[in-house]
This record gives structure tokens, C-alpha cells and sequence, in this order.
């Protein structure tokens, strides 16, 4: 098998526990073997990152266990593994080298709490009384007082994350969105997702000797991944796990642009419901415009729900780049039974030792050009416009197209005042989309023309053609 190669060695290892885990589990033997990975992976006797090897292989024990679904009484998503979040400088206001000592000592005038005093002509921040309130910081001539902001509680536009009593830090639940932008941005590892692996290949496992069909559900932010092999390729690997078909979400994605394009006719006035953490962002932080979004299903849980349709025994797993899509199965209404992320796909593949790109192609189901443009941002609002367009209306969709969950938050915030100049709000919580996803398997930003370049390839030239296809119940051949 060849080498995979990563954005960081925290995405590294976060593949090698996903990967470890799914090689016992296939082999029914991970109750009995779990506790033997850490020192598998981690193996001498010389730390690479932390301070002792055993400090690296406690933390790697706890990777393991998220690989294994978590603990029982946390049932959230996205977690903070409390021995590895130690690294970060304690102390967010610090004193820099470009202090000249001066002897106006605005900084320390400006302390409310009498938090800064002189020693040997420098400033120094008593951590103790500081309240991070940034007045110094402010009030100094020469910018030498730095904000220093933890990469987790940066990358969080909800501020969802704070410093716990022990300086750790901490997920205000009531706030997160399950976006996993911190998942990606610490950069010791210390916030991650948890893992439905185990669960996946126990289900294929069942299905299989009852002869229950699996059908895994693939998001078109396929087409900015898997680098190394073709989408038919891995098709094809997906089906070797024990998967009937490989469905794309992009054929839902049509129905419900058409359906959601009749929606916005109806009331005026729209959002987008397709993005979970979008979706989670709104009832968590704008519940005033809960009534605004789309009464229609997301892709994965309009296929999901095509599916059981077929065949109400069916079991259906989606793939894609996000973690928040974790927290939309528990809304699917039983229509979609587990989500795996691109991180996590890749680890299952390599746990078997398949190699994709020594495989066959296999055909992937076909959507629209507009379908598949949904991964990238602006594609729902074009596919959308081109629904009505398709049907003869002449509504005019004016969308405001939100790239990341600042812009999501700007446009929501003028759209409750009344000063939106649109009727149609496309959120995306990640920047540029679907792929930019958290669980990409790389993180450098993608060129949303290979998402263009891939509804190009749909053999079904428009949406209409996509939608007839499902009213008619195509039937998936057993």
C-alpha cells in the first residue's frame, strides 16, 4: 500500500488511530487488542512530541477511544482530549521585546485592575489580576503588548471556546455548531471529532451475513479529494468495504434545488438548509430566523429518504467533508444511519489494504452539472435560479452567497433588521464550502473550478432530467 501523505502530523495521527482501530474491528479482535495500539504506533523509547513517550502514548489512547466512538457520557461531536491541550501559552496579553520601558506608562494607567507594574524597565503583566480587557495593548505607543489568542478559540467564529479553571479548553455546547473549524486549526490535536467506524463495520458486517443492503451516500466534494486515484477508483474501494452502491447526494441535491426554488416563490424570503452547522448556527445563535429556513431536507437526507423508500430495510452511510453532518443524522428521521468523513473513509480503505489506484473504475450515479456545484459556494443559489428558469418562472432569486460563518452571520443579522437587499440567503459555514470542509483530506485551499469542471462531466444535462429520474423511483439494482 502506498504511503499517504497529510497536511500535519496531527492529521497524520488521527488517520493511523482511525486506521488501527478499523484493522481490529474487521478482525473482531479490537476489545481485546485497543489498549496495544498507542504502543504499536509509538513505539522506542525517544519522544518526537511531547515530553516522554508515555505521555505521547496516553494522549494516543484517547485518539483511540474517539476512533471507537467516545465515551458513553459525552454525546457530542466535537470533544477536547484534556491531556493533550497543554501547549499553548497560558497567558493571552504578553509583554513583548519592543518595550522601550518608557516613562509615560500609559499601559500601565490604562490597566483597570492595577495588572501591570515596571521592573528593570520593562512592563510586566501580572497574570493573576489581568482580565484580557486589551486596554494596554491599546494604550501602548510602541505595540508592544501582544494579544496572544489560542488557534482553537480563534478559528471559532461563535465563540463557542474558552479556558476552563485548569486552563484547558473548554466547548460551550450551547454555542458550538459542530463546524470542526478548531478540529483542524489546533495544532496539537487536542479538539477532535468523534468516529462512527465501529459502528459502520459492524453494520456491514450484520448486513452482509443477513443479507441487508448497505449504500453509501457520496457528497461532490468527492471531486476536490482522493488526489492520487480517480473518482471511479474509489467507487470501486467503497463497494470492496461491503457497500451495495455508491449513490451522490448531488441527485438529491437537484430535487432540492427544484423544490426549494418553489419554496422561496412561495414565502418571499429563504434560507438555505443543506449546511448542518449553518443550520445548528441558526437555532443556536439566531433562533428569530428559525422560520426563514428551508422546510426542505438536506441532500444526504433526501437520498437517505429516497432510498428507504426502496426498501425500508436499507442501511445508508453518508461520505463527506464534514463533521457538523454528524449531528444532522439524529434529525434524519432514521433515513441515514451513520456519516463518515473523508479522513475516516480513507483510513477504512487503507485498514483492508485496498489500493485505489490500482483498481478499476466503477460508475458513480449520475446528477446534474447543478447538483454537483452544490459543494462549492454560490452553487446552490445558481442551481436554485436555474430550477426556476427550467420551469418557466420568472421569480427572481437575489442571493446573498455566504462564504464561511462570519459572512453567514452578517447576512443573517441585516436579513432580521430588515435591510437585506436579497430573498435568498446561501449559507456555508466553511469557507468556500462543502470543500473546504474540516475532514478534508487536505486543507489548501481548493480551486472550486474542479467542482465545476466535475458537474461538467453529468450525463444529465439539467435539473429536470435529475428530478423525473427520482419521482420515478429508479430502481437500484439488488
Amino acid at each position: 500500500m502506498k504511503e499517504r501523505k497529510f497536511d500535519t502530523d496531527v492529521q497524520r495521527l488521527k488517520y493511523l488511530a482511525l486506521r488501527e482501530v478499523a484493522k481490529l474491528a474487521w478482525e473482531d479482535r479490537l476489545i481485546d487488542g485497543y489498549y496495544e495500539i498507542p504502543k504499536k504506533v509509538i513505539s522506542g523509547t525517544t519522544p518526537s512530541m511531547r515530553c516522554c513517550v508515555y505521555k505521547e502514548r496516553a494522549i494516543f489512547a484517547e485518539r483511540v477511544k474517539m476512533a471507537m466512538g467516545g465515551y458513553d457520557d459525552n454525546p457530542h461531536v466535537i470533544q477536547v482530549i484534556d491531556i493533550a491541550c497543554d501547549e499553548c501559552p497560558i497567558d493571552r496579553y504578553k509583554v513583548t521585546e519592543t518595550c522601550r520601558g518608557c516613562i509615560a506608562h500609559r499601559c500601565m494607567n490604562a490597566c483597570p485592575r492595577g495588572a501591570i507594574s515596571f521592573k528593570d524597565q520593562r512592563a510586566v503583566i501580572d497574570p493573576k489580576l489581568c482580565v484580557a480587557c486589551g486596554k494596554c495593548a491599546v494604550a501602548c505607543p510602541y505595540q508592544a503588548i501582544s494579544n496572544f489568542v489560542r488557534p482553537c478559540e480563534r478559528s471559532c467564529k461563535v465563540n463557542a471556546i474558552s479556558m476552563d479553571e485548569n486552563r484547558k479548553a473548554d466547548i460551550n455546547y450551547d454555542k458550538c455548531i459542530s463546524c470542526g473549524a478548531c478540529v483542524y486549526q489546533c495544532p496539537f490535536g487536542a479538539v477532535v471529532d468523534k468516529s462512527y467506524i465501529v459502528n459502520i463495520i459492524k453494520m456491514l458486517q450484520e448486513c452482509q451475513k443477513n443479507g441487508t443492503d448497505v449504500y453509501a451516500v457520496i457528497a461532490p466534494a468527492i471531486a476536490a479529494q482522493f488526489d492520487y486515484a480517480t473518482i471511479g477508483q474509489i467507487i470501486t474501494a467503497i463497494k470492496m468495504l461491503g457497500f451495495k452502491d455508491v449513490i451522490e447526494a448531488a441527485l438529491a441535491a437537484d430535487m432540492i434545488a427544484w423544490k426549494e426554488s418553489q419554496e422561496i416563490v412561495e414565502k418571499g424570503f429563504l434560507t438555505s438548509s443543506c449546511c448542518p452547522a449553518f443550520f445548528n448556527y441558526i437555532h443556536k445563535h439566531m433562533p428569530q430566523m428559525i422560520e426563514h429556513i428551508s422546510h426542505n431536507n438536506s441532500p444526504m437526507v433526501e437520498m437517505g429518504t429516497i432510498l428507504k423508500k426502496m426498501d425500508p430495510n436499507a442501511k445508508v452511510v453518508f461520505i463527506g467533508p464534514c463533521t457538523a453532518k454528524k449531528t444532522e443524522v439524529a434529525r434524519s428521521n432514521g433515513n441515514v444511519d451513520y456519516v463518515m468523513t473523508f479522513e475516516e473513509l480513507q483510513a477504512l480503505i487503507d485498514s483492508k489494504d485496498i489500493e485505489p489506484s490500482e483498481l478499476a473504475e466503477a460508475p458513480l450515479n449520475n446528477a446534474s452539472y447543478y447538483g454537483r456545484i452544490f459543494a462549492r459556494s454560490g452553487g446552490v443559489s445558481e442551481a436554485a435560479v436555474q430550477a426556476l428558469k427550467e420551469m418557466g418562472s420568472d421569480f427572481e432569486i437575489i442571493a446573498e452567497k455566504c462564504s464561511g460563518i462570519e459572512a453567514c452571520k452578517m447576512a443573517l443579522l441585516k436579513a432580521s433588521k430588515g435591510v437585506l437587499k436579497a430573498n435568498f440567503i446561501e449559507g456555508m459555514a466553511c469557507l468556500n464550502g462543502c470543500i473546504g470542509g474540516p475532514a478534508c483530506l487536505t486543507h489548501e485551499l481548493k480551486d472550486m473550478n474542479s467542482i465545476d469542471k466535475y458537474g461538467k462531466l453529468a450525463k444529465e444535462q439539467n435539473i429536470k432530467q435529475s428530478v423525473d429520474m427520482l419521482n420515478m423511483m429508479n430502481p437500484i439494482e439488488k
